[in-house]
């Protein structure tokens, strides 16, 4: 008496339907884990997408020089740690080298903001022209700093969107004034919206001014007779003029630091790429993390299979016997049961997809991260339901095969 395997599934559908709120039971298992790994890993690839275009967008020709070792990687802007702070003098004579189109020191600072009777406080940067060529496209109207604004120390600023939002009421800020530190300041431009640039920092809330008026009246810091700077931006010319210009950059800021032959470097150079390839790492080594760790609840399920399907065996003792006394092979029972928890763990694995996908849904929809469900992450997770399933269900289906048709007849 032998089942052909359409005709085990059937049998299989039938064994789970007599029992329906154990084999629901049972498929909870499966489900949340199937559902965990395919909500986890389309937030975790979703975020991964989000922080790569972020980076993206901040332009593919950007190289940064932060002060610091690449080993003590500590911004002079940080907050401390940086070996020998960048200075504004030495930046300048970045202009000029091989691949380099623009550069653009930066000097940073918190500082309280105030228009009328509304305040708040901000990041401002003090900038220089050159930063809108190394990140164009950004203006929304207005103008940006200009090269008269840095030469006569102007108390002009350019603002963000938010702050315009916060100050402003949303009206439009050109032309009037803002008090920064208590400094008058007029607003010459809007930054169009930038959005948040990681760990609750947002783009929108910065004020740009001119760099020599930072320098001037909001910060003073200086390492001699020379100006210090937060970091300097550089662009390349092109994609390929990038590890030239990182190479030119390279020689003569150990130059400038006078930093001998085999010693280490006391700044760091990066480069766009460089930075998302140390993101793409960390977010994907984070996404399978996270993955395994709801891989956990898999196993987890596949145990409670296995626990009902020995008690399967045993309440069915007498049904396996007389089947054998009429002819089936051991390898009928064995394939039978090992049918019935495969079944079990394939419509968890199913209906833990469409719980997964709901929930990547409804995370998109609250607007923090837009989710990602992928085909691989939905064939990994339903792939491993089913490899689950019948890992699990191995020594059950066994044991009832091994069961001899007398003693299994005889059972009460």
């Amino acid at each position: 008496m032998r089942l052909n395997f359409s005709q085990n599934v059937r049998s299989a559908l039938r064994a789970l339907m007599a029992n329906k709120l154990r084999s629901a039971l049972t498929m909870l298992g499966i489900v949340i884990g199937v559902g965990a790994v395919v909500a986890l890993l389309s937030i975790g690839t979703g975020a991964q997408a989000a922080i790569t275009s972020q980076i993206s967008g901040i332009g593919s020709n950007l190289i940064t020089v932060y002060s610091g070792s690449r080993n003590n990687f500590t911004p002079s802007g940080a907050g401390g740690g940086a070996v020998s702070p960048l200075t504004y003098e030495e930046a300048l004579q970045l202009r000029g080298l091989p691949g380099v189109a623009a550069v653009a020191p930066q000097v940073q600072s918190r500082q309280p903001l105030k228009y009328q009777s509304k305040q708040s406080s901000s990041q401002v940067v003090g900038v220089v022209p050159d930063y809108d060529k190394v990140h164009p496209d950004r203006m929304d109207h207005g103008r940006f700093i200009s090269t008269a604004d840095v030469n006569n120390k102007a108390r002009v600023a350019v603002v963000g969107s938010q702050i315009v939002t916060d100050l402003y009421g949303g009206l439009d800020p050109v032309g009037k004034s803002i008090k920064i530190n208590g400094i008058l300041f007029q607003v010459v431009g809007v930054v169009k919206s930038q959005g948040s640039g990681g760990f609750g920092f947002s783009r929108d809330s910065i004020v740009y001014v001119p760099i020599t008026t930072a320098f001037a009246r909001l910060s003073n810091q200086r390492v001699g007779s020379q100006r210090t700077v937060s970091t300097v931006e550089v662009s390349a010319t092109d994609e390929e003029s990038i590890d030239p210009a990182i190479s030119a950059i390279t020689a003569k800021m150990r130059t400038l630091h006078k930093i001998g032959v085999g010693e280490q470097d006391d700044f760091t150079v990066s480069s766009q790429a460089d930075i998302l390839s140390a993101v793409t790492q960390v977010t994907g080594i984070l996404t399978v993390f996270l993955g395994a760790i709801a891989g956990i609840s898999l196993v987890v399920g596949g145990i409670g299979i296995m626990n009902i399907m020995l008690v399967s065996v045993t309440e069915r003792t007498r049904e396996i016997g007389l089947r054998k006394a009429v002819g089936a092979r051991k390898s009928d029972i064995l394939y039978q049961f090992l049918t019935e928890t495969v079944t079990l763990s394939v419509l968890g694995g199913l209906i833990g997809i469409l719980m997964g996908w709901g929930i990547a849904t409804l995370v998109s929809a609250t607007g923090l991260i837009t989710t990602v469900v992928s085909l691989e992450s939905v064939a990994l997770a339903f792939g491993f339901s089913a490899a689950v399933g019948l890992f699990f269900g191995i020594y059950p289906a066994n044991r009832a095969a091994s069961l001899k048709p007398i003693e299994a007849l005889r059972y009460e």
